[in-house]
């Protein structure tokens, strides 16, 4: 693999060669058409390669390098293979494994010493400590390099290599799959320049890949990428897969806005009662059991029990079909939502304060390792209310730092009754 530095030196030496090959050309009158052919074909493919060296993708991959990827991810692989054999893989064409037996072939590879993450929401990175020395040296200047293992949910590895030369830093990913058999194999592998990067405090690996740009490429390609370094809590977690990841960003506004409960007019309660059905029930709600809209008390039941409103304020608030005495809904879609990267970022909270009055206040971040790639797009206050038996009730919601401005608009699917009118 090619550092920064030795780049340079590859690139300069580019330049010396091609004026050496060009003078060859001019001094030697009696040379063949052959051989001044093979010059410019030459000149021509080293001219090709350092032009893909600066574009930073599909680098050229030192044999080593490879060679050392693929005996590595084999390596890896039938560390597992036990654990992967046993395992229910189902009778569909692409395997999907549970997440339970994706934590038994992390807990397997954590025995290599290698850092090692997988992509279970919420997952720590096992051996993470190398990856933050790593990091924080990197941010000192110091170059290095560090290898961290994903597994994947079809029991499959990735292998990423990150080179830092004191200046740029470049990334060796390969991936390794199962063959029918059950046999380890390469399924690819690529050098890619990283162009910008950042390791924050709360312990998040961010980082931008070069990709073909315009107009190469007829679309836009996001090289975003997170990785979690820093462990969450076990509480942290907890409280994130209870309270927050059910309600996301998208379709709702409950965790992206401000409101309370003498402040509730604001909240998109046609939008939110489909997650909150989902949060109590262990499934998504079925449009086919909803033709004409979600009967009255049905609705009005359920917003209840999360949130501090009467009927009548539901009523006032929500979109409601009279005549048919339901609520109206209809299923998020290309009609009546534009996508954004905000709603693809996931809620995690960072911070866990019990108040003097019984309740709690969860302070939220959202993650986002689309377009942007922040770890806290915006951080917001989340306040809720448990009961004795495991249930609660969300109180309210504060952004902070004036994070609402940075935010696309929230798109209500429903025009609320207010706009009717």
């Amino acid at each position: 693999m090619l550092s920064g530095r030795t780049a340079w030196f590859w690139k300069g030496g580019l330049a010396v060669i091609n004026f050496v090959l060009i003078f060859s050309i001019f001094r030697c009158g009696d040379a063949s058409t052959e051989e001044v052919s093979s010059i410019v074909e030459t000149k021509a493919g080293e001219k090709e390669a350092e032009e893909q060296w600066e574009k930073g993708y599909d680098l050229p991959i030192d044999e080593q390098e490879r060679k050392e990827a693929e005996n590595d991810c084999s390596a890896m692989m039938e560390h597992i293979y036990e654990i992967y054999n046993a395992a229910d893989k189902g009778t569909a064409s692409n395997v999907v494994l549970t997440d339970d037996i994706i934590f038994e072939l992390q807990k397997k590879l954590k025995e290599t010493g290698y850092p090692v993450a997988v992509l279970v929401t919420y997952s720590n990175m096992e051996n993470y400590e190398s990856v933050n020395t790593f990091l924080v040296n990197c941010i000192a200047g110091e170059s290095g390099s560090v290898v961290i293992y994903e597994i994947h949910d079809d029991g499959g590895i990735g292998r990423m290599k990150f080179c830092f030369d004191g200046t740029d830093m470049y990334v060796v990913s390969s991936r390794s799959i199962w063959s029918k058999k059950g046999k380890p194999e390469m399924s690819c592998i690529s050098h890619t320049r990283i162009k910008t990067w950042k390791y924050t405090n709360k312990g998040w690996f961010c980082y931008e890949l070069c990709v073909p740009e315009p107009p190469a490429v007829n679309e836009i390609m996001d090289g975003s990428c997170l990785i979690r370094v820093k462990p969450m809590t076990e509480e942290q977690r907890e409280m994130s897969e209870r309270c927050v990841r059910g309600l996301g960003y998208q379709g709702n506004n409950l965790l992206c806005s401000n409101w309370d409960a003498d402040h509730m007019n604001e909240i998109d309660f046609n939008g939110v009662y489909e997650y909150l059905y989902a949060m109590k029930y262990g499934v998504k709600l079925d449009p086919e059991d909803y033709p004409v809209g979600i009967p009255k008390k049905e609705f009005e039941s359920l917003i209840m029990e999360y949130l501090p409103i009467t009927v009548e304020q539901i009523r006032e608030y929500a979109s409601f079909d009279e005549e048919n005495q339901t609520y109206f809904w209809v299923r998020l879609g290309c009609f009546n939502y534009a996508p954004t990267f905000f709603g693809t970022a996931l809620p995690e909270v960072t911070d866990i304060k019990e108040n003097g009055d019984g309740t709690v206040t969860l302070t939220v971040e959202a993650v986002c390792d689309m377009v942007i790639c922040d770890d806290a797009v915006i951080t917001h206050e989340l306040t809720v209310r448990f009961a004795e038996d495991g249930s609660f009730k969300y109180l309210g919601n504060k952004i902070l730092n004036d994070g609402i401005r940075g935010i696309p608009d929230y798109q209500y699917r429903i025009r609320k009754k207010k706009q009717q009118v």
